[in-house]
């Protein structure tokens, strides 16, 4: 099979009315914060139990077609013996995988950050599509202040996201480019949509200079919001206006889907923004979805508590979260449906 081939069948598969990616990709340092807020400790076999938990929720592919996992997941199997990527393949749910090595300080940059990880990622990356994985994400990250981001850091970014998703598409592997502007900060809306429009806008030029084929990728941004600390909550009415505009600035249509971060947004938050989203959005011409990972896996985490005779109540709740997201992506939730 041409490895453009296998592209437009992951895009296929990943790209569906109704439904979103799972992001499941926590590593282990975040895995441990989110463990000891139920004060659970973080073990290999304690995340093993986790991750089998999320990944054979009963009915996960009605909503779900994707789902991003971590580098340990690969390898990991349920109590069964069954390979967690295979689990989920088996489900008709495409398994992908974090490719990013984590932030450091850009040089000459002060506040900025850049994600590291292009060393032999073309290797790691072969031997993740022979472990399972279809696709990968890569996240860069943009704090707001008076100064940031600056220049450099929005072009330098831009660069490692380009290189990142030539080097996925060359070897059959569809790119999720991750762009997310912090929501830390007292900065406005309208600085926030400044700043992300500004972001999108060199990403979209560095893709474009490193040949990457935009009907092969899938784009996992921020909503366009206020910061946490700003004195004055937008409403979701609000955040869908600002965030259509922005996009359609900055995204070609060519782009096939667009699954939004949570971004520190609660769960109901998250669904609220993203219905109102698809309600106003009209002939966009991408598909407006989701790629959330605590806004989804946070009720069951709290409904698990690490005890094995949860695990059913857990899967419940985590179904009816990704459920209420499903209706998002039609404009047809409502917070009644949350009792």
């Amino acid at each position: 099979m041409s490895t453009q081939t296998e592209l437009q069948n992951t895009i296929a598969d990943l790209v569906l009315k109704g439904k979103g990616i799972l992001a499941a990709d926590e590593s282990n340092p975040t895995m441990a914060k989110r463990f000891a807020a139920i004060n659970v400790v973080s073990t290999e076999e304690s995340r093993r139990v986790y991750r089998s938990l999320l990944l054979t929720t009963p009915g996960l592919s009605e909503f779900i077609s994707g789902i991003i996992l971590f580098e340990e997941t690969l390898g990991q199997k349920t109590d069964d013996g069954k390979l967690l990527p295979v689990v989920v393949a088996n489900q008709g749910i495409v398994p992908g995988i974090k490719v990013d090595k984590g932030t450091l300080p850009l040089s000459n940059a002060s506040g900025d950050l850049i994600t590291q990880g292009l060393d032999g990622l073309a290797e790691r990356l072969a031997s993740y599509k022979d472990q399972g994985a279809r696709f990968a994400k890569w996240r860069e990250v943009y704090t707001i202040s008076l100064c940031n981001p600056s220049q450099l850091g929005i072009n330098s970014n831009a660069e490692v996201l380009a290189r990142y998703a030539a080097i996925c598409q060359s070897i059959g592997i569809v790119p999720i480019v991750e762009p997310e502007v912090l929501l830390d900060g007292d900065h406005t809306i309208e600085r926030c949509l400044e700043v992300t429009q500004a972001v999108q806008h060199a990403i979209f030029h560095a893709l474009h200079r490193h040949q990457v084929k935009l009907e092969y990728m899938v784009l996992k941004p921020n909503m366009i919001m206020p910061g946490k600390m700003f004195h004055c909550k937008a409403s979701p009415e609000d955040i869908a206006q600002q965030t259509l505009t922005q996009l359609r600035r900055s995204v070609p249509a060519a782009m096939p889907g667009i699954n939004f971060l949570s971004g520190g947004q609660t769960p109901e938050e998250a669904t609220a923004n993203l219905n109102v989203m698809n309600v106003m959005a009209g002939n966009a011409p991408w598909e407006l979805s989701f790629s959330y990972g605590r806004a989804l896996q946070q009720p069951a985490l709290h409904a698990w508590q690490g005890k094995t005779e949860n695990t059913l109540v857990a899967q419940h709740a985590l179904l009816k979260r990704i459920r209420l997201n499903g209706a998002a992506r039609y404009g047809h939730y409502s917070t009644v449906m949350e009792n």
